[in-house]
């Protein structure tokens, strides 16, 4: 602080010590004084100067130091000089417009959140329409096509609303025990269609274990896997899905494809919003938004998602779920 200080004086510093200059100009010019003498009146001069600059610092150090103590206490110091009530009075009315602006764009956000809740919900309508339609066709080839289509117009509504949900999290969290092959079984049955598509199979080994979390967030971080574990596996290949307790405790449920993998240059970033990576630029139905939107829930959830994966040799993601104790820890954030 202090040495902020005399930075911020550099002109007193510099006019005194032009002034010093000058002064020792005209005393050695003038034969009457002595050398005692010039060096009295610069030790006295000097000595009033650094006494003056410490007088000020604490007088004025202490306004300083009360505005950095109101960012805990949300209240602005009143200020001793005219200067410092000017300076306070200054930032109150900048701290009220930018309240009054931030008031607004909250009210906005959530208008805009409503009005996207309306319209997924709106939609979900003639979606449903379509898969009674979708089911009453005769062609199975058509069929199957039309299936597909609809589940990744499905998938993408879902994306969507989960993205609008996920800031209010923790609003609507119910920590419970979740069967973790029920839940699987039934992300399965969903892509269903998608899957006989493409040939793709899945093995399941060891899906017995029971975890807290929330069952609706779980499955949908879940869906996020499996959809893009069909997305990048290639044609008739099989999905590998299995859980099992690691060294700590933790239950740790594991999805593995055999697809195109991650690049190593990609691998970091693959949780970043909206990135797609060089995999993902070959897929048209690839937003980006699907492992962005998972991490975000899984934080929140206190899960942990760890992730592998080798170029054109497949991807392993593992979900590692906290024990009772972290979980109740997280549940009473």
């Amino acid at each position: 602080m202090f040495i902020l200080y005399i930075k911020e004086r550099k002109a007193w510093i510099l006019f005194f010590v032009g002034l010093q200059i000058w002064l020792n100009f005209i005393l050695t010019l003038d034969i009457a004084f002595q050398d005692i003498a010039i060096l009295y009146i610069n030790l006295v001069y000097i000595l009033s100067f650094l006494v003056f600059i410490w007088w000020r610092y604490r007088k004025e150090a202490t306004y300083y130091k009360e505005l950095e103590e109101s960012a805990k206490s949300d209240s602005l110091p009143e200020g001793k000089s005219s200067f410092e009530k000017k300076i306070t009075s200054i930032m109150e009315d900048l701290i009220l417009v930018n309240n009054e602006e931030l008031n607004q764009l909250k009210v906005q956000h959530l208008e805009e959140n409503d009005r996207i809740l309306s319209w997924i919900h709106e939609v979900k309508t003639p979606l449903t329409g379509m898969r009674l339609i979708i089911d009453a066709v005769q062609e199975h080839p058509l069929q199957e096509k039309l299936e597909v289509e609809w589940l990744r117009i499905h998938l993408l509504l879902d994306q969507q609303l989960h993205h609008t949900r996920l800031p209010s999290l923790e609003k609507d969290y119910l920590v419970e025990s979740v069967q973790l092959q029920k839940l699987i079984h039934k992300e399965i049955k969903e892509l269903q269609a998608w899957c006989m598509q493409k040939g793709i199979g899945f093995e399941i080994d060891f899906l017995l274990e029971v975890v807290l979390t929330d069952q609706k967030w779980l499955a949908f971080i879940l869906r996020q896997l499996l959809s893009n574990a069909v997305k990048y596996s290639d044609p008739d290949k099989e999905i590998h899905i299995f859980s099992r307790r690691d060294e700590t405790g933790h239950t740790v449920l594991t999805v593995r494809d055999f697809g195109s993998g991650i690049t190593k240059a990609d691998l970091p970033r693959i949780f970043e919003k909206s990135f797609t990576g060089t995999t993902g630029r070959n897929t048209a139905a690839s937003t980006g938004m699907g492992l962005y939107l998972s991490k975000k829930a899984a934080d929140k959830l206190g899960i942990r998602i760890i992730v592998d994966s080798k170029i054109n040799e497949g991807s392993t993601f593992s979900l590692q779920f906290p024990l009772k104790n972290e979980m109740t820890n997280i549940a009473s954030r």
